[in-house]
């Protein structure tokens, strides 16, 4: 029972955060998250656990922060924010991954003890953010342009730009999470684990994404509300010079 409350934990905490770094900092809290996001969770996946009655690999709930990311700023802040925020989880694997490794590289003194725990970690990692990389390039990517396809699409049919946000959020979501869990199962874990864990593997983190994606809909709209309020502000100190 301690991992399903972990979860679910996990869950409130990081999406909460989220939520916060943008009514903190805007756009700058966003990108931060995404960059931090991007690197701990390439980390947290190499760890298997049970909960909720399936075997599932940590780190789920990361990767799904950075799709409520790229939604909240293509809501409020624009395609172009967006895509920016994708780019940032990129370059920041890209200087992890560097870096990271580069510790292995160096010769630890005789009274060292943690480089062995450390080659233990991140000696798995190169592949893990490679196949990060390609994966998170192509189904975040895919997420902002789905999730614009959508607007254009309910928009055009209902002639109201703000309504419909749900279903944008988990139409775009939910569809780009099958591409998203299927590529990053097959280049992170081919080979590392038989088919019957991989297929384990595939659907029990589609199932988490699905109930993430769902629950990431009340911070979307939690965040537009934060948005539409600084713009108000704005306004009205414009107004009032």
């Amino acid at each position: 029972m301690i991992n399903e409350l972990l979860l679910i934990f996990s869950v409130v905490f990081i999406y909460g955060m989220a939520v916060l770094g943008y009514a903190l900092f805007g756009k700058a809290g966003l990108y931060c998250i995404s960059a931090v996001a991007t690197i701990l969770a390439n980390i947290e996946a190499l760890i298997l656990v049970n909960a909720f009655s399936m075997e599932q690999t940590l780190g789920n709930v990361l990767f799904a922060v950075t799709f409520l990311i790229t939604d909240i700023l293509s809501e409020c802040e624009g395609k172009k924010a967006a895509n920016k925020a994708v780019l940032t989880g990129i370059l920041s694997s890209v200087f992890f991954l560097v870096l990271s490794q580069s510790w292995m590289l160096y010769n630890p003194s005789p009274n060292d003890t943690i480089m062995p725990s450390i080659k233990a970690v991140f000696s798995n990692t190169p592949r893990m953010i490679f196949a990060s990389l390609i994966v998170y390039a192509i189904s975040q990517l895919f997420d902002v342009w789905l999730y614009h396809k959508w607007w254009k699409f309910t928009e055009k049919k209902f002639g109201d730009r703000r309504r419909f946000l749900w279903l944008r959020n988990n139409g775009s979501t939910l569809i780009s999470q099958i591409l998203n869990t299927a590529l990053f199962t097959a280049f992170a874990f081919w080979g590392t684990y038989d088919f019957g864990t991989l297929v384990s593997i595939f659907l029990s983190s589609y199932v988490i994404y699905i109930f993430t994606s769902l629950l990431d809909t009340p911070a979307v709209y939690l965040a537009r509300l934060i948005h539409d309020k600084k713009e108000q502000k704005n306004l009205s100190v414009q107004n009032g010079k």
